[in-house]
């Protein structure tokens, strides 16, 4: 069931605010920003993580004072706790890339309701790009309506990890290209989304900040982020993170999900 709240307008508040804070982002970008470590010194963070966090806190809070809060770099489990309604945030997905002077990392905001994604923004300010979707809107890029790709049936562009490939069926896998490395997960479903990408297969220990935008984006572009069996991707829940995810379109995903060793999808 749809909310009944203002989608149109959450949207509009996630892209005016995700294009804001990716300025800011871009400000630190190639500038040798302040760096430490977190999660056990295996997570980067920057003065520009943090930087576009306040951002986007300051900005999305005053406007939806009641929606709960999950982000990547700051909150509690108690600010999304019992909240039917929540922002999830990765103020830069891809901060290794980030660092790396790379081009594919993104600025992604989300709004999730009752365990759904239903608004997403995606802004890659380095390389001029914006996604955008609800529920009741087509998936667009830089305003244009995107969709996922047909799908072939002798080869398919996959991102993913090696193990996760190797994996897969041997029918399965000889058709499988496997694409560079791209450091923002955020961005590899939305290069499915618009058909740059046949699927992804993503390793364990995803967090919704990392997924939220960018399953919206998928499914209004006609695909669908669903767990290792099939199942819808759920966001919003303590904890956050998820297991072995794939994405793809309606001619790639079944057989992704199939060759991963779910039940087949009708």
């Amino acid at each position: 069931m749809s909310p009944d709240f203002d989608l149109d307008a959450d949207l509009a508040l996630l892209r005016a605010t995700a294009e804001e804070a990716g300025e800011i982002a871009l400000a630190y970008f190639r500038q040798d920003p302040h760096v430490w470590y977190k999660n056990g010194d295996r997570s980067p963070v920057s003065e520009a993580d943090m930087a576009v966090d306040r951002l986007v806190r300051e900005r999305l809070s005053a406007a939806r004072p009641d929606y709960g809060w999950l982000s990547e770099e700051s909150g509690r489990p108690a600010e999304r706790r019992g909240r039917e309604t929540l922002f999830v945030v990765d103020p830069i997905d891809g901060t290794r890339g980030f660092l790396s002077g790379e081009t594919a990392w993104c600025v992604s905001l989300a709004v999730v309701h009752a365990g759904r994604p239903v608004a997403g923004v995606l802004v890659v300010p380095a390389r001029d790009e914006v996604f955008a979707a609800h529920t009741r809107t087509p998936a667009t890029l830089n305003d244009v309506a995107i969709s996922v790709g047909a799908g072939k049936d002798d080869v398919l562009s996959i991102a993913s990890p090696r193990r996760l490939v190797d994996r897969l069926p041997d029918a399965l896998k000889d058709v499988v290209t496997t694409v560079g490395f791209i450091p923002s997960l955020a961005y590899r479903i939305a290069m499915v989304a618009d058909g740059r990408l046949d699927g992804t297969l993503v390793r364990e220990k995803a967090n919704d900040w990392d997924i939220a935008a960018a399953a919206v984006i998928l499914e209004r572009a006609g695909g669908a982020l669903v767990e290792a069996d099939g199942t819808p991707v759920r966001c919003g829940g303590d904890p956050s993170a998820h297991g072995i995810l794939l994405a793809g379109g309606p001619r790639v995903l079944p057989r992704l999900v199939e060759g991963m060793g779910g039940a087949p999808r009708h």
